[in-house]
């Protein structure tokens, strides 16, 4: 800024016809007499180094670029129908901020009587175009719905356009968590043509349908090259391919005959499980939760909650810190040989014995596969069985409450499930760990550090019936074993 000063005063001087010498000393003065305000002023409106600190443990992203991606350039079209509206509306309105998100829930009818005057926490609805002419002139094998689905890409991109980055498509039982997307979306190239998508978390559904597919449910991304290259030739598509049954098929054939493939991301879950998935979100993959879908096919996350309060509950700390949200911290207590494994913001465990991060890091097999009558292996990842042995099942606490702590710490608690029913380790050296009722967890309001390493913890406080836990980067060379 210095240089460009120098060069309009120049350009000042050299537009002066002849000036005496008692001239040039005035105006180079006058010059120097605005320089040191210039100077003075635009150091004074800087922050100090303390200051900026502070102001960027409060907000995290205060001083991103003006051309980073934001939530303003994300744009949701989430399917659904009326009748399933009426219980699934509260797993939508968990996630979603009114007048701040963009996008739409496109529905089959018009909503019922008990559905209006529409609720301002929800998305705005549009009725699906009528896609009967489009079904039958293409003899599409599959259900009217199925179509309809499809179609919706058209429908979402013709009714949002403007400053658009990204799209993702999804149900009207997809809970995504829109601070981790918008994180991780913007280390991507918005401008090139990118199909982001996750994979069934049971094998047998990838194996009918394709490896190279994402599963609509857990959130389908295009960016706005390729959703705008894409809507043009959607119903094409529907045309070529009236042999698939599944709308997600038939998405990834088009995008694939435009030489796009799928970038697939842990992040994002279809939730193709049956029953307790706690043992899957306790040891969650080293990734942003992007997404949480089949909300009706699961049991309530939160046992004490019926689903619709487990997603607002959930909510709570995901509200406070995203990125932090179910990623797996392990330390332990040497003294009592007890490990502990925490799922920020879901979960703690603890083991009465030593036992690796590498050992952990896989899910306890608390769920069943998507397809029942699958035959093993079942999962797209490792698992670990169940058992009854005390040194390697844990005690289980999950998340109660959250509160932010003089605005650079916060505290999660989190509450014993049940009494484990077991003996103590004896091979540990029999401590029990029965008498253990409540866990606190303290973390920094920054976010993790994007190293590509786990964080890591201490044991600050072990007395009574209360254990408090503190999360830190982890030292370097520390093993978490």
């Amino acid at each position: 800024m210095f240089s460009t000063i120098s060069f309009c005063a120049l350009a000042m001087a050299s537009s002066i016809p002849n000036p005496s010498l008692t001239t040039i000393y005035t105006t180079l003065a006058a010059l120097a007499s605005i320089l040191i305000v210039f100077i003075i002023f635009s150091f004074s409106t800087q922050p100090n180094c303390l200051h900026t600190n502070y102001v960027r443990v409060k907000t995290h992203d205060f001083f991103l670029p003006p051309d980073t991606t934001n939530i303003s350039h994300l744009v949701f079209g989430l399917v659904g129908s009326t009748n399933a509206w009426h219980h699934r509306k509260s797993y939508i309105e968990s996630w979603w901020r009114p007048n701040i998100t963009r996008g739409y829930l496109y529905l089959d009818t018009a909503p019922t009587d008990d559905l209006v005057p529409w609720s301002e926490a929800s998305p705005p609805f549009r009725i699906s175009d009528n896609i009967t002419t489009l079904f039958e002139e293409s003899r599409h094998n599959g259900e009217p719905v199925m179509v309809r689905l499809i179609h919706a890409v058209i429908e979402i991109f013709r009714d949002e356009r403007e400053d658009v980055r990204w799209y993702i498509m999804g149900d009207d039982d997809s809970i995504f968590f829109v601070d981790n997307l918008v994180d991780v979306l913007s280390k991507y190239d918005h401008t090139k043509y990118i199909y982001i998508g996750g994979h069934s978390e049971s094998i047998a559904p990838n194996e009918i349908l394709s490896y190279d597919m994402g599963f609509g449910g857990a959130g389908l991304i295009m960016s706005y090259p390729l959703a705008k290259m894409v809507q043009k030739n959607i119903e094409d598509c529907v045309r070529r391919y009236p042999q698939l049954k599944c709308a997600d098929q038939t998405l990834m054939n088009c995008v694939n005959d435009f030489g796009v493939t799928l970038t697939a991301h842990q992040g994002l879950h279809q939730m193709d499980l049956h029953g307790d998935v706690s043992g899957f979100l306790s040891s969650h993959p080293k990734v942003p939760l992007l997404s949480l879908h089949h909300f009706d096919q699961l049991d309530p996350i939160f046992p004490s909650m019926d689903r619709s309060e487990s997603a607002k509950h959930l909510m709570k700390a995901a509200n406070i810190d995203q990125p932090r949200l179910v990623q797996q911290t392990v330390c332990y207590d040497r003294q009592l040989n007890w490990t502990f494994s925490c799922s920020w913001g879901y979960s703690v465990h603890i083991y009465e014995n030593i036992i690796p991060r590498s050992v952990l890091k896989a899910p306890l097999q608390t769920f069943k596969p998507w397809i029942l009558e699958s035959t093993p292996p079942l999962f797209i990842f490792d698992t670990r069985p169940l058992s009854n042995d005390p040194c390697a099942t844990p005690h289980v606490f999950l998340f109660e409450s959250i509160k932010i702590i003089n605005e650079t710490e916060v505290i999660t608690n989190y509450v014993r499930v049940a009494s484990r029913g077991l003996p103590a380790c004896e091979i540990a050296g029999n401590h029990s760990a029965d008498l253990i009722n409540r866990i606190e967890v303290v973390s920094p309001m920054t976010k993790p550090k994007q190293d590509g390493k786990a964080e890591c913890c201490d044991i600050v406080e072990n007395k009574m019936d209360v254990v408090r836990l503190k999360l830190r980067d982890c030292m370097e060379d520390e093993l978490i074993a």
